[in-house]
C-alpha cells in the first residue's frame, strides 16, 4: 500500500476479518479509511455493497487477508476465510509466502496452494523474509515449470522493520510513530525487488457501475449530537459503526476522556469504542471531572453505549494485574479487572433478551470479542441483556450490562449486522433530548 500510494496511486484499503488494528495502519499510509470485510458478521451482500462504494474514486482496491488463505471457522470449508472472499468479490490472489530458510520446497508448497481449490485465481507470488537477492533466485529458479502464477519478486529481511506487539496484537497506529521517512523507506524496500509495474499488469479492472451497491440511506437530521470517545485510550472503532450513526440523522463529536476534562456542549449521546484504557488507566482516573460528568448523565438517563475497553470505562473501577485499582465513571456498579491471560476471543452473535438504547428484544447482531479482562467479582446484581452464542451456536456467558440506558458489554458490534441498531440508538438520543427540553421548560415555567 506505501508502494502503491508513493507512486500516486488512490488506494482503497480493507481488512478481512474482525480486526481494528491492522486497517489502522492500512490508512496511516494511504490516506484513506481502511473498511472490515467479514464472511460471518456480515452478509455476501453487505460485503459486496461496502465494497463497491468504497473502491469507487481510487485507482486500486487492496484487500489484506486474514490468516492463511484458505483459514476460516473450521478445517472442513472455507468459509469465513480470505479465499471465500476473494471469490465473493472476484479479486485475483497475490499469495505472499514466508521464504525463510526455505528454498526448492517452496515450489511444492505454491504449487499446493494453486491446486488446493481451482476457484481461487492468482496475481502472482511474492517471497517474504528472503536472505539476499541470490535466494530470490533460488525461489525463482524452483517456480520455474512448476506453478502456473508468475514471481512476482519479494522483501529481503530487514529486523529493523517490524511493528512492536502487544496483548491484543500490534500496537495501533496511534502508539506506533510513523514518520513519513519510515513510509518512504517501506515503499523503497517493496519497489527494489517486487515488480510492481507485472503486478499492476495483470490486475483486472472492475466494473464496479456494475456491481449492486445500495448507499447508506440518510436519514432526516435528527439534530442528534453524539459524543464519541477518540483517542489512545479509545480507538477500536469499525468506520460502518460510525457512518450508519451519521445516516441515520446523528452529528458525530469526537471527545478524548484522557485530554479533555468536559465533554462538548449539546450532547444528546455518548459511544465509548474499545481500546487500551487499562494502558491509561493512570490517566483515566485522574480525569475526575470528567468521569463525574459522565456518572451524572448516566444517572439521568442519557443512552450511553461502550464496548470492550469502553464497557470497562463504563463500570465502578478497573483493577490492573499488579493489584491496583482506578476509579472509573461509575455508570455500572461494578467493576473490572486485568489478567495475565487471555479471557475471550472469538465471533459472537447477540439475541436482546430485553430492549436496550440498541434495539428491542428479539434483535440479533454480529460482532467479536477480543480481551484479557473479566468482571470482578461478579455484576453487582445487573443481568446481561445479551444471550451470546459464538461461531458454533455454542452459548456464551450472557452480556449485554444495563443500567437505566446504559449499556455496555465485551462484545464488539458491528452494525452492518443489523443497521436499524444505529437508528435505533439515535432515536433513544432524540427521544432523551426531547424529553430532557421539555422538562427544562416544564421546569422554568413552574
Amino acid at each position: 500500500m506505501a508502494a502503491l500510494t508513493a507512486r500516486g496511486h488512490t488506494v482503497a484499503p480493507f481488512k478481512v476479518g474482525p480486526d481494528f488494528i491492522d486497517p489502522g495502519h492500512h490508512s496511516r499510509v494511504t490516506g484513506r479509511a481502511s473498511r472490515n470485510l467479514d464472511g460471518w458478521m456480515l452478509s455476501q451482500a453487505y460485503n459486496l455493497d461496502l465494497f463497491a462504494r468504497q473502491a469507487g474514486g481510487a485507482d486500486i482496491a487492496v484487500v489484506e487477508g486474514v490468516m492463511g488463505l484458505f483459514d476460516g471457522y473450521d478445517g472442513r470449508s472455507e468459509a469465513g476465510s480470505t479465499a471465500q472472499m476473494a471469490k465473493w468479490l472476484d479479486l485475483p490472489v497475490v499469495l505472499v509466502v514466508g521464504a525463510r530458510a526455505m528454498a526448492r520446497s517452496a515450489a511444492a508448497l505454491v504449487q499446493g496452494f494453486e491446486r488446493f481449490d481451482r476457484g481461487v485465481s492468482y496475481a502472482g507470488v511474492l517471497f517474504n523474509h528472503l536472505g539476499s537477492d541470490r535466494h530470490l533466485d533460488y525461489l525463482k529458479d524452483a517456480m520455474d515449470g512448476h506453478v502456473h502464477m508468475p514471481v512476482l519478486g519479494g522483501v529481503l529481511r530487514d529486523e529493523t522493520i517490524a511493528i512492536p506487539e502487544r496483548h491484543l496484537g500490534l500496537v495501533t497506529r496511534d502508539d506506533h510513530d510513523m514518520t513519513d521517512a519510515d513510509r518512504i523507506r517501506l515503499a523503497g524496500l517493496v519497489e527494489r525487488r517486487l515488480d510492481l509495474d507485472a503486478l499492476l499488469e495483470g490486475l483486472p479492472e472492475i466494473d464496479l457501475q456494475g456491481r449492486p451497491s445500495r448507499p447508506v440511506p440518510m436519514g432526516k437530521p435528527a439534530g442528534v449530537r453524539i459524543g464519541v470517545a477518540r483517542d489512545a485510550a479509545f480507538c477500536f472503532y469499525y468506520p460502518d459503526n460510525l457512518e450508519l450513526l451519521a445516516a441515520a440523522g446523528a452529528q458525530l463529536v469526537y471527545f478524548s476522556p484522557l485530554a479533555d476534562n468536559r465533554l462538548p456542549e449539546g450532547l444528546d449521546g455518548l459511544y465509548f469504542g474499545g481500546g487500551y484504557p487499562e494502558l491509561h488507566a493512570s490517566d483515566l482516573a485522574d480525569n475526575r471531572p470528567l468521569r463525574q460528568e459522565i456518572r451524572q448523565l448516566s444517572r439521568k438517563n442519557m443512552p450511553i453505549y461502550g464496548e470492550c475497553g469502553g464497557f470497562m470505562y463504563l463500570c465502578r473501577e478497573m483493577g490492573d494485574t499488579h493489584g491496583d485499582v482506578f476509579p472509573m465513571t461509575g455508570c455500572l456498579p461494578f467493576g473490572t479487572r486485568m489478567l495475565d491471560r487471555l479471557k475471550a476471543l472469538g465471533y459472537r452473535e447477540i439475541a436482546q433478551t430485553q430492549p436496550s438504547v440498541l434495539g428491542p428484544a428479539g434483535q440479533i447482531m454480529r460482532g467479536h470479542e477480543f480481551h484479557y479482562s473479566t468482571i470482578a467479582d461478579g455484576a453487582g446484581g445487573v443481568s446481561g441483556v445479551y444471550r451470546v452464542t459464538d461461531r458454533a451456536g455454542m452459548e456464551t456467558p450472557a452480556e449485554g450490562f444495563a443500567a437505566g440506558q446504559t449499556l455496555g458489554s465485551y462484545v464488539h458490534l458491528h452494525f452492518g449486522s443489523c443497521p436499524p441498531a444505529a437508528r435505533y440508538f439515535v432515536d433513544a438520543c432524540r427521544q432523551w433530548r426531547d424529553k430532557t427540553k421539555s422538562k427544562g421548560l416544564n421546569d422554568e415555567t413552574q
